[in-house]
Order: structure tokens, then sequence, then C-alpha cells
């Protein structure tokens, strides 16, 4: 008998969750100890025009930004131009070369991975060069259970999940932890589950017996609430940031079910400062290297529904006293 060919195409992990799930976070340590090895290229897409978590990452060998729209719907054209470009790079080296090993997708909080991999696996081109090898979907363990009970989507990316990353593991208590666990049973029953803090693997402990998953209700396929959207809000120079704080709290106090995402990158006396919330919870802030794009800063992206664009930099504008009305 003949040994089998090999199979050589590109190996592709794809990177999904809802907003805040923490897949930056997971995804930037897993870079910082190699876990992907040492040949990897990272695409990053953010359903915002300015992109915020490429200022996170570093540890590949290349990375791609797709900004302005969700890969799986409106952006899907420029995903697999991307691609294409990767393989068709990769195919130009002599057969001696280094190539490069694994792309991993950091999907948009708002996409729907299962397109994304039907996307691929149709396009008559990257079926011939990329394989995708693992679909894993981080999960908030401290919000997942009431994300699950209202959003849609939020299910569809944990039933195409191959494993689930379990975010947060140390904010959640053991009985909500378990619940949790019992419900992504329920949704999907085939993928492998682990548990994170800050990105580290750390141990779950056996689910208790007779742990009973979560009553979700019925959902449609599309939340009658409408659709979550990216808004920006340029800051200016000066900003007083005590007042900043206080305005930010009073709206995520007011309007934290609505505003399920807030991050931005913004320049302080401190250095460049990372902002990020979900829901009601405000993140430790971050100082980051005095590099990466210069279009991120100063901006912070909203992402939510049930408000419109205007009223977040009116609210703002009106709230700090300025003296002009902030871009969006």
């Amino acid at each position: 008998m003949t040994d089998p060919v090999p199979d050589t195409r590109l190996r592709l992990t794809l990177l999904g969750g809802y907003l805040g799930s923490g897949k930056t976070t997971w995804l930037r340590h897993q870079l910082h100890v190699g876990a992907f090895g040492p040949r990897v290229h990272v695409i990053v897409n953010e359903a915002a025009e300015v992109p915020v978590d490429d200022a996170l990452l570093s540890g590949a060998s290349g990375m791609t930004l797709l900004a302005g729209g969700c890969c799986c719907c409106t952006g899907r054209a420029a995903l697999i131009d991307a691609l294409r470009a990767l393989c068709d790079q990769r195919s130009r080296l002599s057969a001696d070369a280094p190539r490069l090993d694994r792309v991993v997708l950091e999907t948009s909080g708002l996409a729907d991975p299962g397109s994304i991999v039907a996307a691929i696996q149709s396009d008559p081109v990257l079926v011939h060069h990329i394989v995708v090898e693992t679909t894993i979907v981080a999960v908030d363990a401290l919000h997942a259970l009431a994300q699950l009970a209202t959003e849609p989507l939020g299910r569809r990316q944990i039933g195409a999940a191959d494993h689930l990353v379990l975010t947060k593991a140390d904010a959640a208590g053991p009985a909500d932890l378990a619940r949790l666990r019992a419900t992504l049973g329920l949704l999907n029953g085939h993928a492998t589950v682990s548990a994170s803090v800050l990105g580290a693997e750390v141990a779950l402990p056996p689910l208790p017996p007779g742990t009973l998953p979560a009553d979700l209700p019925p959902l449609g396929p599309d939340d009658v609430r409408g659709p979550i959207q990216p808004t920006q809000v340029h800051i200016p120079d000066g900003l007083d940031w005590a007042s900043f704080a206080v305005w930010l709290s009073a709206l995520l106090h007011a309007r934290g079910e609505d505003l399920v995402r807030v991050k931005g990158v913004v320049r302080t006396p401190a250095g460049r400062l990372l902002l990020q919330t979900v829901r009601k919870v405000v993140q430790s802030p971050e100082i980051l290297p005095d590099q990466g794009d210069a279009r991120s800063d100063n901006v912070i992206v909203f992402i939510g529904r049930g408000y419109r664009p205007e009223d977040i930099s009116r609210s703002m504008q009106r709230f700090l006293d300025l003296p002009l009305p902030l871009p969006v």
C-alpha cells in the first residue's frame, strides 16, 4: 500500500463568542505562550469602522484587520479576499521555505461562526487551500446565562462550537458555573469545555450530579428588539476624566442592558488607556504600549440597541458641558 498523501492545506482556527465574552483576552494569552505554533497569522474582525482589539494582540507572524462589518455577512467578501491573499502568498514560497502554519480568525461578537465556516467551505478556491480545523467559542461565565435567555445569536454561536471556553471563570459562583455548564451541554452536547481566567486555562471541577440546566425560553431566529449596532464617539483632547467616569457610570446604570459592550483606547497623561465594559460591569483599565494603529486612539465604541447613535454623543456633550457636538 502507498502512504496517504498528507493534507498540506492551511489550518484555520475560528474564534467566536458574544460581545464582551473575552475572545481577545483569551487569544492574547494563547499567542503569548505560543499555543498556535511559531507561524500563525491572526485576522481580527470588528463590526466598528475603527478597530480596537488589534491594539491588544502581539506574538503573531502577521495580522490582518477587517473593520466595518461582520465577516459572516457584510464583511464576508473582505474575509474571502484576505484568506485568498494568504493562500496565494503561501503557495508562491518554495517547498523548503518556512510556510505559514495556521490562521486564527477572531470574529466580531456579532458574527455567526456557522455562516463563516459555510462561506469558506463553499468558496471554490479556499476549499482547496484551507481546512477549518476547529471552531472555538468563548463564553462569558458571568453573563452568559442572561444572554442565552434573550439572544438568538448567542445560542447559534454556542451551537457552532467544537470547543467552548468559559472565560472569567473566577467571577462566577460554583453553582452558577455548574448551571451554565449544564445549559451549554443542552445547547451543544458534542463540544468539549474548558475554563480560563485572563486567558490562562484553569481546572474545572466535576459537574455535580443532578445539576439542572437553565430553563431557556424559546426564541425566534431574529431578535424582535432590533439589531445590535456599533456607534463610535470621538473623545476631545483635555477631557475631564473624573466627569467622564461619572457620566459613563450613570449611562451604564440607566442603559446597561441595551449597551452590551463599550470599548476604546484613549490617550491620557498616564499613557494609552484601554477602556472596556460588558453590560454594567466596567473592567479594570489597562495601560497599553505606545504603539499600534493611531486611528483607534481617542475613540470609544458603544455597541448596543434601542437608541440612536446621536443620543450617545449628545448625552456626553450635555453632561460634560462640551462646546461642540462630538463627531460620530
